[in-house]
């Protein structure tokens, strides 16, 4: 019996000071993200993600990238983004507990048409977890996974994500979120932020951009390499951009 409690206590022992390491990690290694008031950082986890791939690849990582202020980007953007990527920006803090519980129900709706149409038996369905793609990421959960975040998908990434989104809401402005967000964003191979997208895509600065330029712009941003890539799926990114066009004067920006 002693020998029990040995073992059980020498386990107990050793998960603790596990843990404690894994702490002490976590606060080592976790984010300054207080430095962003007034830093902008040199570069991302995804952007250093498109890089590594590119050189995997056997290709020169591109990145074509011109840092401005919000100040010098169109007021039509900042709504055609949060109207496509997250309407209620100015109000939540961090997390929209509504687009979770939506994302959640519909992720449900999805799994059990597949199980009907796959034959399975309904009695032994598990519902599946969402994956909270579109919808239920806010722009802060998305700017802390592209500044900090691997591309790996699980509840440890996510619990960090989760972390640093509520710590980029509690030093950040809504507006220095959003300025970040906008400089950094993917909109295309190799093109990161507002400015680079306005050129590449309409040969003008991110300040003159149009509401339907801006619309068009948000609509990609889902994934503008594949899935809503204009050259590949025109017709699927025209449906998106009107969509985000109708819901732009509903909009509050910082």
């Amino acid at each position: 019996m002693r020998k029990v409690w040995k073992i059980i206590k020498v386990s107990a022992l050793a998960i603790f000071a596990a843990l404690v390491v894994l702490l002490v990690y976590e606060v080592v290694t976790f984010p300054r993200v207080w430095r962003l008031r007034d830093a902008n950082p040199e570069t991302t986890a995804m952007i250093e993600i498109r890089a590594q791939e590119a050189r995997e690849r056997g290709e020169q990582p591109k990145r074509v990238q011109m840092w401005v202020p919000i100040d010098r980007i169109s007021p039509n953007l900042e709504r055609a983004v949060i109207a496509g990527e997250d309407t209620n920006f100015m109000t939540h803090h961090g997390f929209d507990y509504d687009a979770i519980q939506k994302a959640w129900e519909q992720a449900q709706k999805e799994a059990e048409k597949e199980a009907k149409e796959s034959g399975e038996d309904q009695s032994s369905w598990i519902p599946a977890m969402p994956n909270f793609k579109r919808g239920a990421s806010t722009i802060t959960q998305q700017l802390a996974k592209n500044l900090y975040l691997s591309s790996e998908r699980s509840f440890v990434r996510k619990a960090r994500e989760a972390a640093i989104t509520y710590f980029l809401e509690k030093n950040l402005s809504k507006r220095r979120i959003l300025e970040l967000y906008l400089n950094f964003i993917e909109w295309g191979d190799g093109i990161y932020g507002a400015e680079a997208a306005a050129r590449t895509y309409f040969g003008k600065s991110a300040a003159n951009l149009t509401p339907q330029e801006a619309a068009f712009l948000s609509a990609i941003i889902p994934n503008p390499r594949t899935e809503f890539n204009p050259k590949l799926h025109p017709q699927r990114v025209a449906r998106r951009q009107r969509i985000i066009l109708r819901g732009m004067p509903y909009v509050k920006i910082p």
